[in-house]
């Protein structure tokens, strides 16, 4: 199933009467590239704010171990549009062998982390008692090192058994490390979604609605956007697992490898937009950090417009620091 790289030599090589799909293939290529560059941009600030600049808390934990998956999926599309808008034939083997598995490990671990933020808020709200007292105080660091050690594992298992580090014998396991790999991904997929319908029924429904918090608004927005751009890239792997036909779907590849992109790519300008949002920003002078902060602010918002919480105050007010 070496199908990334038969989707670049189908790019890098048009064939008569491809010239259309060719110069499609290229727009991609460079619209891809302009968004992952638009990306490791703004996630290189959140891994720089998050991890050096603020003091970390249960959710922003997860918000930069998500950060650094963004940045290193987006490096290797980056990578690969490069590779196939310079017709580079000979770093198709090196891809393949290296930095394929690297994308695998980014967009499991990715989906981990946003499954596990979704899953936390959710149980705030649903058992806040449990939440406040009880919780254990490493809890989210402990779960993002698991969820990394089983994304390296699978994404490894995948690139050994089905060919993309080395050449072995034992293709035959490859089908069922497949099916390992979706169906983790598919549970994945069910309490991210569970998670985030029932986080939104009890802000929006119930005699026992929760006041929404920017917090809130960052995470539902956060898998909104992924559930739009970047669960279709799991969909198209999916697919070729399933029928093992990649031909047949492979109109859908650079489509889905840009959406992926998209996907990357928003998660910082969400955090940035919610956390300026009814902001005055002629009255007041806002930095990066402070605006992060907000973006991550777990208390209600205050009656006037423009006002803001003390910077120290808003995103620490009801979560562990760590």
């Amino acid at each position: 199933m070496d199908m990334t790289v038969t989707a670049w030599e189908t790019n890098l090589t048009p064939t008569h009467g491809s010239d259309h799909q060719f110069s499609e293939n290229i727009i991609l290529d460079v619209l891809t590239v302009i968004v992952a560059l638009v990306g490791l941009a703004g996630n290189a600030v959140v891994l720089w704010l998050l991890g050096f600049r603020m003091r970390r808390n249960a959710i922003s934990v997860y918000i930069l171990n998500l950060a650094g998956t963004d940045f290193l999926f987006l490096c290797y599309q980056f990578i690969t549009s490069l590779i196939s808008l310079f017709d580079l034939d000979f770093f198709l083997r090196v891809m393949e062998k290296f930095l394929l598995p690297v994308a695998i490990f980014a967009y499991i671990s990715g989906l981990s982390f946003l499954s596990a933020i979704s899953t936390e808020r959710c149980m705030s709200v649903l058992w806040p008692i449990w939440y406040r007292c009880h919780r254990p105080r490493k809890l989210s660091t402990i779960i993002c090192v698991l969820l990394w050690v089983l994304s390296l594992f699978l994404s490894m298992l995948e690139g050994y058994y089905c060919g993309f580090l080395v050449e072995n014998e034992h293709a035959v396991w490859c089908p069922v490390i497949d099916f390992i790999n979706v169906a983790w991904l598919m549970l994945l997929f069910v309490l991210l979604s569970g998670s985030s319908l029932a986080l939104m029924t009890r802000l929006l429904c119930g005699s026992h609605r929760v006041l929404p918090t920017r917090l809130y608004v960052t995470i539902l927005l956060t898998v909104l956007i992924f559930l739009l751009c970047g669960l279709p890239f799991g969909i198209y792997w999916f697919l070729v697992i399933w029928f093992h036909n990649f031909y047949a779907f492979f109109p859908l590849f650079l489509v889905t490898i840009l959406l992926s992109c998209f996907n990357s790519c928003a998660n910082p300008i969400i955090y940035f937009f919610v956390g300026s949002f009814r902001q005055r920003w002629c009255k007041q002078r806002h930095t990066l950090r402070l605006v992060l902060q907000r973006a991550l602010q777990d208390t209600p918002e205050v009656d006037e417009p423009g006002e803001s919480l003390p910077g120290e105050t808003m995103a620490m007010s009801e979560s562990l620091v760590f």
